[in-house]
């Protein structure tokens, strides 16, 4: 699979308290006309913790319909490694995802060895690729480079999200080449890509997304000086779309 370009992590529509379904299925047209690479719904832009497991599938199912072929990678979370397998087994059953965007395991902190054993269980039994995603501001843990490139010798891990902030385990992972890196903390971006990411999955390109676009593609094909110029004009938009958590 290939997880090159601007990846949308979408938002959760909700009206009289249920998803909207036809507002997720119009923001998802919308972004695909921009030129997106895909989309990610149910990851923590979208509030996936506050979803139950139909509301999951809802989301799910109305982005793949509105992406009319472009990739969708669901968001995955849990703490026993073997029910989130089973999690993902039935919504790729369910749904034509491409991929899982899979944290380590929230609040009990486990070592690093329980994290590989975590995400080397899930892969095993997960029907799609899984990226890895490093968010220990949520998690309350790291997936360390070290595990990270452990981790690149299963067949099934493909790529990394990484929200960490740690340019050295960034560096080595792009020097290492087996896993795709994905920038995920948005002001990190342009860094992030001029060091060799492949993409980023960006919450704040809900806003001037075919900017963001363009930012990628200017890096990828290594007009630096417009991509720099575009970046300055982002940056204070990404500074304001973060002043709140979510």
């Amino acid at each position: 699979m290939d997880f090159s370009g601007l990846w949308i992590p979408l938002v959760t529509p909700f009206r009289g308290g249920d998803v909207d379904t036809a507002a997720l299925a119009r923001l998802v047209r919308h972004f695909a006309a921009l030129g997106v690479a895909g989309f990610v719904p149910n990851g923590s832009t979208g509030e996936a913790a506050m979803l139950d497991d139909d509301e999951h599938r809802q989301v799910l199912a109305s982005t793949v319909d509105a992406a009319d072929g472009l990739p969708v990678i669901a968001g995955l979370a849990g703490v026993r490694p073997e029910r989130v397998a089973e999690r993902a087994q039935r919504l790729a059953d369910a749904v034509p995802i491409a991929a899982f965007l899979l944290t380590a395991p929230a609040y009990v902190r486990p070592s690093q060895a329980g994290i590989a054993h975590y995400f080397e269980t899930v892969a095993s039994a997960s029907p799609r690729p899984i990226v890895a995603y490093d968010i220990p501001a949520r998690t309350g843990v790291r997936i360390e480079a070290r595990t990270l490139l452990a981790l690149a010798d299963h067949p099934n891990i493909a790529a990394v999200k990484d929200c960490s902030g740690d340019r050295a385990a960034a560096e080595a992972l792009l020097a290492d080449g087996r896993l795709a890196l994905l920038a995920g903390n948005d002001d990190e971006l342009f860094d992030q890509l001029a060091r060799g990411a492949v993409g980023g999955i960006t919450a704040s390109a809900h806003l001037r997304t075919a900017d963001f676009v363009a930012l990628r593609r200017h890096v990828a094909a290594g007009r630096l000086p417009d991509a720099r110029a575009l970046w300055r004009s982002l940056l204070p938009l990404v500074r304001a779309a973060f002043t709140e958590p979510n």
